[in-house]
């Protein structure tokens, strides 16, 4: 187990090829955004509950999803046809990552890995551009959303919510049509879940993973505010 300090400015990270057989690479150092950018450049991100030190992940495999690969099903079709949600880019990002971190089954304890460090530092990465977050609307309500870290031709996905049936579904499905015109090359999921893979979402060696971001992140990164661009929703 490699152990980070927090107080160096050196925020490389061990090779991932050393990370355990679950993916846990290294523990410790601190949310700054140069360290979280230099992590997510490499594969890495920090995922922890409350009272934990930092840990930093590099799983293998890994999900992912492809643009072209989105699957969208019969009955989210029909949502999307019927226009009852409202989708928007960027405009209430600390919220969409507050809904994300309010307790939910898989944390029995009643805690979760959304810690208010955690959520000062994403807070910080969105204000310099690299965070963003999506929001589905339902009746002037903010009911769904997910936010993460675009680097290059790369989406990270860090989390979602719903409050009502498809609508993180919907904020997905609109991101990662956008995403695709915008020529993104992966969306990375970071770990399964039966939500993503009935999107489209697979598993793929490390190694592949890694050749993938090799590829994506010298693709010019799109920098501030996100806007959807008109087009870009999904085709019912």
């Amino acid at each position: 187990m490699f152990v980070l300090n927090s107080d160096s400015t050196d925020f490389r990270f061990p090779p991932v090829d050393l990370a355990s057989p679950e993916g846990l690479l290294a523990m410790g150092g601190d949310l700054r955004a140069e360290r979280l950018l230099e992590a997510y450049r490499h594969g890495i991100f920090p995922w922890y509950n409350e009272g934990q030190p930092i840990l930093w992940w590099s799983p293998d495999p890994r999900t992912v999803l492809f643009p072209a690969k989105l699957h969208i099903s019969r009955s989210l079709r029909k949502t999307l046809r019927q226009g009852d949600f409202t989708v928007t880019f960027d405009s209430r990002f600390r919220d969409v990552m507050q809904a994300c971190a309010v307790p939910r089954p898989q944390y029995p304890t009643g805690g979760t890995w959304i810690t208010p460090e955690m959520l000062d530092a994403y807070a910080r990465l969105h204000e310099l551009g690299y965070a963003h977050s999506v929001e589905s609307w339902h009746g002037g309500q903010l009911v769904g959303g997910l936010y993460g870290v675009a680097l290059g031709g790369v989406f990270f996905g860090e989390s979602m919510f719903a409050r009502v049936t498809d609508a993180s579904k919907v904020a997905f499905a609109t991101l990662v049509r956008q995403l695709q015109a915008w020529n993104f090359r992966i969306i990375d999921c970071q770990l399964p879940s039966k939500h993503l893979t009935s999107l489209g979402a697979e598993e793929i060696r490390r190694r592949d993973f890694l050749d993938h971001l090799a590829l994506a992140l010298p693709l010019p990164e799109r920098h501030g505010n996100w806007q959807l661009d008109t087009g870009s929703t999904v085709a019912p």
